[in-house]
């Protein structure tokens, strides 16, 4: 290994003066080690507006090989207003030092739809936005992009390169919860792949990656998914599956939803799946991105499974990149528990590696489209 020495620099975005902490750079015939694409395929949440050397996600990313990071404006379990999130200014300094911890390039995302899921907030700083319900009203393809495009500048300078963003979620079900939050475009799928398309554009012009949302479909369920599991079998409508089949070319991430077809899966929930992850998205729909699972400590998943079973099933069913916000129940230790939960699958023969290696190839190809 080519060991760096330790050094600072200056952040050329933001100013800052960075710590670049002691690590290492891969050399380019290095062979990843099971643990390290393991850690790859992680996205994780953490607490601090600030790191530094003994903050716990600083060690995720060194010595776990952590893939991502997801920030939020509000700290659930301490039912705090300010968890990764302050002002511009702090948020460029907090993901530059991020990314300095790494030879490789850190996922750092955020769920920033416009409207009322909007994390950076015009009280912060930060611009304001629309929502994805007044760009539909709109149907006005220029509008879409100019606001996503100032949305999407908006997290360029504050050092954001995945948004998960459009939510493509027809707006089925007038009671749904996403619906009454204005995140979905609306009922039309024409509308909703016109306005998604723009939305993709603006952020892949300033070299943002996007995501689509929720797969295959949660605007006709009747239950929040964040309260415990949804049973969607007598609502959802074939016609939900219409943007993915539009624009799975144009994505960089399908994010699933932890919901019941019983009609495509009669056991498993759709982030479970691998009949809907692997049989209905990619070999039915022929996406071949990175998919990317909702978060695994929402109550849908949390309470009807155990994390192990949960990781083993996700991981089994075709999911490439998983999710865990950890801030419901936060947990400081959730990456090396992870990761050594799922080398033992592997070890025992309930994950088999290749499904592993598969999914590190899809990740890493992503994060070549940062770089480039």
């Amino acid at each position: 290994m080519l060991f760096l020495k330790r050094m600072t620099g200056r952040c050329v975005f933001c100013g800052v003066l960075m710590l670049l902490l002691p690590g290492y750079a891969l050399p380019v015939d290095h062979t990843p080690l099971l643990e390290e694409k393991i850690g790859q395929l992680l996205m994780v949440g953490f607490r601090g507006e600030e790191v530094d050397a003994a903050s716990p996600v600083v060690r995720d990313i060194r010595r776990f090989h952590l893939g991502g990071v997801i920030l939020f404006d509000t700290d659930v379990a301490l039912g705090k207003p300010r968890r990764n999130i302050r002002s511009p200014e702090q948020l460029a300094r907090l993901t530059a030092v991020l990314q300095s911890c790494t030879p490789e390039t850190l996922l750092i995302a955020v769920d920033q739809e416009g409207g009322n899921v909007n994390r950076l907030k015009a009280e912060y700083g930060f611009p304001e936005t629309v929502s994805a319900l007044q760009m539909g009203k709109h149907d006005d393809p220029e509008y879409t992009y100019r606001e996503s495009l100032r949305l999407a500048g908006a997290l360029k300078a504050a050092g954001i390169n995945l948004n998960l963003a459009p939510d493509v979620d027809l707006a089925v079900n007038p009671g749904n919860f996403i619906v009454q939050k204005e995140r979905t475009f609306s009922a039309d799928p024409g509308v909703t792949v016109r306005q998604a398309a723009q939305v993709i554009r603006a952020h892949h012009d300033l070299g943002i990656l996007c995501t689509l949302k929720h797969f295959p479909g949660h605007g006709s369920s009747a239950a929040d998914s964040h309260l415990g599991m949804v049973d969607v079998t007598d609502t959802w409508q074939p016609q939900e599956l219409d943007p993915y089949r539009a624009l799975c070319a144009q994505a960089d991430v399908v994010m699933t939803a932890h919901i019941f077809l019983r009609s495509l899966d009669p056991l498993r929930p759709a982030t479970l799946s691998r009949k809907i992850i692997t049989g209905l998205l990619r070999n039915e729909i022929g996406y071949k991105g990175v998919v990317m699972s909702d978060d695994l400590g929402m109550n849908a998943i949390a309470e009807e499974y155990g994390f192990e079973t949960a990781l083993e099933q996700t991981l089994n069913a075709g999911v490439d990149l998983i999710l865990i916000a950890n801030n419901a129940d936060y947990d400081p230790d959730i990456v090396p528990r992870t990761v050594r939960i799922v080398t033992e699958l592997v070890e025992s023969g309930r994950v088999n590696e290749s499904r592993i290696d598969e999914a590190y190839r899809r990740v890493t190809r992503m994060k070549e489209k940062i770089r480039h």
